[in-house]
């Protein structure tokens, strides 16, 4: 196996599955709507990412260190808000069969908190970004390859994950589901805190 491919897939795997706002949302859309929904939000990064990877690699060594603070706290407040409201909808929430329901808002939900989430901007700034440039001045198909595993994995984990919960939500009870959908919309909360916290203590002083 190519070099570029297996890092690629190694680091997709670790950021697929490692905790974050987006991971948290597929599992939260999968138990309100079931695996469609999952899927939807899982493939926000397929919407998101091009746009900042061009970015990055644009503007890699320019970007202002304020920029990545603004973002950061864009990105808290609105998994901030998407955990509230998750927590306020938990005790009247149905188990929905129809994963039709949504589509849409599900997948740009998903592209929004994926693109206001500083970890994608962070990742490709610090990891990603310089990654590709190196294996592109070496060859264009391995800095292909790279991408193409990374993405794999990033997006593939998280559609295993809306696939395993989707699974066993049949044999929730409509009382552990609005108990899971507070413990999801706490995780969102916390979340979101931590990223506002990061954004405000990255502010000069």
């Amino acid at each position: 196996m190519p070099a570029a491919l297996l890092l690629g897939l190694s680091l997709g795997l670790g950021a697929g599955l490692s905790p974050g706002p987006l991971l948290t949302l597929v599992i939260t859309a999968t138990l309100e709507r079931g695996f469609g929904a999952g899927l939807r939000v899982a493939l926000a990064p397929f919407v998101t990412d091009l746009p900042i990877i061009l970015a990055t690699l644009l503007f890699l060594n320019s970007l202002p260190d304020v920029a990545v603070v603004g973002l950061t706290l864009a990105g808290g407040l609105f998994v901030l808000y998407l955990g509230v409201e998750t927590v306020r909808s938990a005790p009247n929430a149905t188990l929905v069969t129809d994963s039709s329901l949504g589509s849409q808002q599900d997948l740009w939900k998903g592209a929004l908190v994926n693109m206001l989430s500083p970890h994608p901007w962070l990742f490709w700034l610090t990891v990603g970004g310089p990654l590709v440039l190196q294996l592109g001045q070496r060859s264009l198909v391995s800095a292909g390859l790279f991408l193409a595993g990374f993405y794999g994995l990033l997006v593939g984990s998280k559609i295993f994950v809306a696939w395993a919960i989707a699974s066993g939500r049949r044999y929730l009870s409509e009382r552990w589901y609005r108990r899971l959908l507070v413990l999801a919309g706490l995780a969102l909360i916390a979340l979101g805190l931590l990223l506002a916290y990061q954004a405000v203590s990255g502010l000069p002083r």
